[in-house]
């Protein structure tokens, strides 16, 4: 029986082609080649941001950082230190770029500080936007921002007005995971409270934050268990340590706080879900972010006007992805096809461009 294109074939019971073994030649490839994941942390000074990230990849990541004085920052500027780590497990390399805002909400005005922050954000798109039109894209390096913990005081009430505003900008941008730093300084009651009002306060302010994907419908009953209590946990009440007191953890005169605990915070829920999830949020900046920041440029090249203030497209803030699009990823397909549409259409508006030009120059000869 002869079969059509859209055909499904079924090999019978004992043939063996082959290509089943595609599978473990993409595996072998990709630890070949290694992975490449970028983190930024955002956050008050003081909130354990650093502590927090060497306890999450136990290495230490700023060895000889110089923590500055009081009056030192009270008019420092906000600064981006990207520090870069090999990080080798079972044969398998993962190279970690950290990104960390030192000066963020230190200055009395703050009201901008978190401009340098989306520009650097912006550039890293740009950066790789650049490449990906070169001629040598063989060897692409990956610098965008693919995660951004953004840490919150335990002792305020819930989202302070420099949160707000900032989230509302940095959400359209990257991935963001809300952090509830220094989580032993609660009681449980203050932390579930705590929890609850921060993400009453950004649904009411139409804050999007990363969206932990459903489980497939293979899983097993273990791993969606774990994904529904990872989810649960959001945002993450957690608390960092590099001392080893028996464990790691911090050392009270009443006892120690265990990072590793699930009943003391949230560090393991925040650490499976940055492992389990790295290649989701990898592609979730790819396919959506990126594109979105890819398709404003294009159209921008292309003379388009720019979108009002406050739209979902709005060019001066250089990326916004519609909040529909983060809440149903289904329509990846469709916003591939606008952006081959709208290429096709530059495409032709240069060609039309380019005819007007050789015939004027006929014209003048």
């Amino acid at each position: 029986m002869a079969h059509t294109s859209g055909d499904k074939v079924k090999l019978s019971e004992g043939t063996y082609l082959g290509f089943a073994n595609l599978p473990n030649q993409v595996h072998r490839k990709s630890v070949k080649k290694g992975f490449e994941f970028t983190l930024m942390v955002v956050g008050e000074s003081g909130l354990g941001k650093s502590t927090l990230i060497n306890s999450l990849f136990l290495t230490d990541l700023y060895p000889e950082r110089v923590v500055p004085g009081a009056a030192e920052r009270l008019n420092r500027t906000v600064a981006i230190e990207a520090t870069t780590v090999d990080i080798e497990e079972r044969g398998v390399k993962l190279r970690l770029t950290v990104g960390d805002t030192p000066g963020y909400g230190d200055s009395l005005d703050s009201s901008s500080c978190f401009e340098s922050i989306l520009s650097y954000i912006d550039a890293q798109y740009k950066r790789y936007l650049r490449d990906e039109s070169g001629l040598n894209r063989r060897h692409l390096v990956d610098y965008r921002v693919h995660c951004c913990f953004y840490f919150l005081s335990p002792h305020g009430h819930g989202l302070k007005l420099l949160d707000v505003e900032f989230l509302k900008a940095l959400s359209c941008k990257v991935n963001v995971v809300p952090v509830i730093a220094k989580a032993d300084s609660l009681t449980l009651k203050e932390r579930e409270r705590l929890k609850k009002r921060v993400m009453k306060e950004m649904e009411d302010h139409g804050i999007r934050i990363y969206q932990l994907p459903d489980a497939e419908s293979d899983e097993d009953e273990a791993f969606r268990e774990q994904l529904r209590l990872v989810k649960e946990s959001v945002p993450f009440a957690v608390v960092g340590s590099t001392s080893l007191c028996e464990v790691r953890g911090r050392l009270y005169p009443w006892g120690v706080v265990e990072v590793e605990n699930a009943e003391h915070n949230d560090f393991l829920k925040l650490r499976t879900m940055l492992v389990t999830h790295m290649q989701d949020l990898q592609e979730v900046t790819h396919e959506l972010l990126y594109e979105s920041f890819r398709s404003e440029c294009l159209r921008h090249a292309s003379g388009s006007a720019p979108s009002a203030p406050g739209s979902a497209s709005h060019a001066a803030r250089g990326l916004v992805l519609p909040l529909s699009l983060l809440a149903d990823r289904s329509g990846d397909d469709a916003i591939l096809k606008e952006k081959e549409a709208e290429l096709k259409r530059m495409q032709e508006k240069l060609a039309r461009m380019q005819a007007q030009m050789n015939k004027q120059n006929l014209s003048g000869n």
